[in-house]
C-alpha cells in the first residue's frame, strides 16, 4: 500500500467557532476555539489558500460565510467556498482549477450521503485523491464531512447504547482512509451503538468516534493526532472472541466480547497499523504526590 503524503483532518463537528480574544478559551494551549487553527498549522504557508465545499449542507450561503469570518479571525483571509450541487459541477474545469491551486480542502457538516452521491467518482475526487497522495495537502471535513472520508461509511441509524442488527445504515464514502469508519457528534448524540454495530459488521476496521469540537490529524495514513477540546473513542474489534453479528436476525440484539475500547484526549495519538495508543503525559496537569513524613 502506498503511504499518502498528505494528512487527513477529520473533526467531529461543531467545532467552536465564536470566541473572543478575553476569553481563557482562546489562549492557543487551552485546545478550545482553536481546532481550525490545527488544521492552518498543519500547511506549510503561514496563510494557506483553503476551499470549504459546502455540497454536504442545507444552508450552504450560512456555512460558508460562517467559516470565512472565522478563519479571517485566525488570520487567513484567503478562503473561497466551492459549493458543489451536482456531478457535472463536480467534474467542471473552473472547480479542479480551484482545487488544483489550494493547499487545505475543508468539507463542512450536513448529510454525508450528500457528498458521496455528489462527488465520489467524480473528476474532483479523483484530483482530491490524487493530491491526498502525492502531495503536502490537507484533506479536513467536520461531521459528514469526516464521516464520507471512509471507504465504508455510516450514513444513517438509530443513537442510543442498544445494539440491534440493521439499526445502522451503510453507505460508500470517499475512500481516502480504508482503516477506519468514522462517526460525528459521538458522545453528545449517544452514538455508541451504532459505532459498535459497525465494528460488528467490519471487525478489522477501526470504529473511530470523533466528539463535538474535537478531531483527529491522520499523518501518513497511520498516526492519529488528537486535538481539540473533548474526546475521541477507538473501537477495535481485531480480537473478538465472540460476534455471531452475520448470523442474527434482523433487530436482535448484538453481543460483542473482547472489543478493545480506547479513550483519547488532545495531543494523545494512536497508531493504525500497530493498533497502539501513545498517551500524552503532562506533569503540569496532574496533582503533585503528597509524600508522608517519618
Amino acid at each position: 500500500m502506498n503511504t499518502p503524503k498528505g494528512t487527513l483532518i477529520a473533526i467531529g463537528g461543531n467545532e467552536q467557532k465564536k470566541f473572543r480574544k478575553t476569553d481563557e478559551s482562546f489562549h492557543p494551549n487551552f485546545g478550545e476555539g482553536f481546532i481550525l487553527q490545527d488544521i492552518i498549522n498543519n500547511s506549510e504557508k503561514s496563510k494557506p489558500r483553503i476551499e470549504v465545499i459546502t455540497s454536504a449542507s442545507e444552508i450552504p450561503e450560512i456555512v460558508g460565510v460562517k467559516y470565512q469570518e472565522t478563519f479571517s479571525r485566525l488570520g487567513v483571509d484567503n478562503v473561497g467556498i466551492l459549493d458543489i450541487r451536482d456531478r457535472s459541477q463536480a467534474d467542471h474545469s473552473s472547480t479542479l482549477s480551484r482545487i488544483s491551486r489550494s493547499d487545505i480542502v475543508l468539507f463542512s457538516g450536513g448529510d454525508q450521503s450528500k457528498i458521496s452521491r455528489i462527488i465520489k467518482d467524480t473528476l474532483s475526487h479523483e484530483l482530491l485523491y490524487k493530491r491526498y497522495m502525492n502531495e503536502n495537502f490537507t484533506i479536513a471535513g467536520t461531521s459528514a464531512g469526516a464521516v464520507v472520508m471512509s471507504d465504508e461509511m455510516i450514513s444513517g441509524g438509530r443513537n442510543g447504547t442498544i445494539i440491534r442488527k440493521n439499526d445502522l445504515k451503510m453507505g460508500e464514502g470517499l475512500s481516502l482512509i480504508s482503516e477506519i469508519i468514522f462517526d460525528s457528534h459521538f458522545i453528545k448524540r449517544n452514538r455508541f451503538g451504532r459505532l459498535a454495530e459497525a465494528v460488528a459488521m467490519h471487525p478489522y476496521k477501526l470504529g473511530v468516534g470523533l466528539g463535538e469540537d474535537t478531531g483527529v490529524i491522520i499523518r501518513e495514513g497511520n498516526i492519529l493526532d488528537i486535538i481539540g477540546s473533548g474526546i475521541v473513542i477507538i473501537f477495535d474489534g481485531t480480537d473478538l472472541i465472540y460476534n455471531q453479528y452475520d448470523k442474527l436476525k434482523n433487530r436482535i440484539p448484538i453481543s460483542l466480547a473482547n472489543l478493545t475500547v480506547h479513550i483519547l484526549t488532545t495531543k494523545d495519538s494512536y497508531n493504525i497499523r500497530k493498533k497502539v495508543a501513545e498517551i500524552h503525559y503532562d506533569e503540569r496537569h496532574h496533582e503533585p504526590e503528597v509524600k508522608e513524613s517519618a
